[in-house]
């Protein structure tokens, strides 16, 4: 559990009359969300980022499909799904119809986001691409670019009346382009019509630039009109969100102590301090994140440290720029792996009240 109630800076300069979600929350004020008696039943489900938005917005979130049990044991501990599910979507899927519950066949949303690694302008790109990954130890090793099909599989054996879908933008740029047509003709066949949007999480009340793709199919027989999903927040700047003392220096991330001891303002990443003082460029995925800036999107496997300090992103600061629940239990997961692998919860709540005001309300 964080406890961020003290050495946060500013904590409280997310007005609602800003933005329609705070990026501060607890899970305790979830039980003061007035529910609209909608449920939802969410796959590659992670630490339950998604899932903490439909519940901000109001819905049930009555189970989940997750791989990691390392992962799964803090989804529970945060989320107490009815129907949580600890295995492989393809394995969910051969699951008999008879031996699944009731409340699966009558879903008003199928959330997921389906693993989007191989897509990323971050990865290896198509050189990943038809290849098993394991995340990390423990966990099942699977092959990525095809779950996507797999879950909406998933969509046509229970028939929600509409699926939600996010994953990263890079699905969208280069070759991976021709994915996306795969995904429309597959959700066509199942029975679903679907738009694609673009959406930045900067302009939707979390602290962090990060832009995803969302999926969001209506049952053929529902006759949604077109959905429309405009967001211009204000931007909430890291200096805003920020704990007040950085973490400090451990042995492994020492040999970055002298080059950010050198760091000038806009410098953005550890590669323009590189340049400037060795004469060669590296570290362009180590950024460092000015007060004056939104933070940069926030990635499970790489380094973030604060201009403000010259020190490393504490739990604070991630949980804060993910717009995660303050009292969020990671137990013995690292907070910068959960939030970097999860859809943030506000974005969620974001697109997930459109979809109730503009077709389930």
């Amino acid at each position: 559990m964080i406890n961020s109630s003290a050495n946060v800076r500013d904590a409280d300069s997310n007005s609602i009359a800003e933005h329609r979600f705070p990026w501060k929350w607890n899970l305790t004020d979830l039980a003061k969300v007035k529910s609209n008696g909608l449920t939802v039943f969410s796959c590659f489900s992670c630490g339950g980022g998604s899932s903490m938005g439909y519940k901000l917005a109001g819905y049930d979130v009555i189970g989940n499909v997750e791989i990691d049990p390392r992962v799964m044991r803090v989804y529970l501990a945060n989320n107490r799904p009815t129907y949580p599910y600890l295995m492989d979507v393809r394995d969910f899927l051969k699951i008999p119809d008879d031996d699944l519950p009731d409340a699966l066949f009558n879903l008003d949303i199928l959330d997921g986001s389906p693993p989007c690694s191989v897509f990323s302008t971050a990865g290896e790109r198509e050189k990943g691409w038809n290849k098993e990954k394991v995340f990390r130890e423990g966990q099942a090793s699977q092959k990525l670019d095809d779950l996507f099909f797999w879950f909406i599989r998933i969509a046509e054996k229970l028939k929600p009346r509409v699926v939600i879908a996010e994953n990263v933008s890079g699905l969208i740029k280069g070759n991976a382009k021709g994915y996306v047509n795969e995904i429309f003709k597959a959700f066509d066949a199942a029975g679903y019509k679907v738009q694609l949007f673009l959406l930045n999480a900067a302009f939707m009340g979390v602290p962090q630039k990060r832009e995803r793709c969302f999926f969001v199919a209506q049952r053929k027989d529902q006759g949604f009109p077109k959905l429309a999903l405009e967001f211009n927040e204000k931007p909430i700047l890291f200096g805003q969100v920020r704990s007040q003392i950085g973490k400090p220096f451990t042995k492994e991330s020492s040999k970055f102590q002298f080059l950010l001891s050198k760091r000038r303002k806009g410098d953005k990443d550890m590669a323009m301090i590189s340049e400037r003082e060795l004469g060669h460029r590296s570290g362009f995925n180590i950024k460092i994140i000015d007060d004056d800036d939104v933070a940069t999107t926030t990635i499970s496997g790489s380094s973030v440290f604060r201009f403000y300090d010259g020190l490393y992103y504490t739990d604070h600061d991630f949980v804060s720029v993910q717009s995660f629940p303050q009292d969020y239990k990671f137990g013995e997961e690292s907070a910068h792996y959960i939030c970097g692998m999860s859809v943030p919860p506000v974005m969620m709540a974001q697109v997930a009240t459109e979809v109730y005001e503009q077709w389930l309300k």
